[in-house]
């Protein structure tokens, strides 16, 4: 089936990257570090430290900027 038969139509809209790895590696950071510090589970920190993040939790997301001591543009960016 065409795109143009279908209901749906599928838009690359672009990507986000994450650069929460490089940042943690570059400041000797764990995962279980993260985990414990920023008050999530090893399974949230590690999603974020690999960058499989399906939903963002905005408090998550703080309290990373936070134990990171970095902003949000340090840790993400937008390419079309």
């Amino acid at each position: 089936m065409s795109s143009t038969n279908s209901i749906f139509e599928i838009k690359d809209y672009g990507k986000i990257s994450f650069h929460i790895k490089e940042i943690m590696d570059s400041k000797n950071l764990t995962r279980s570090a993260l985990a414990k510090l920023a008050d999530v589970r090893f399974e949230v920190a590690d999603k974020w430290y690999n960058g499989n993040i399906e939903r963002m939790d905005i408090d998550v997301l703080t309290r990373i900027c936070y134990v990171l001591d970095c902003n949000v543009s340090d840790l993400m960016n937008y390419t079309k």
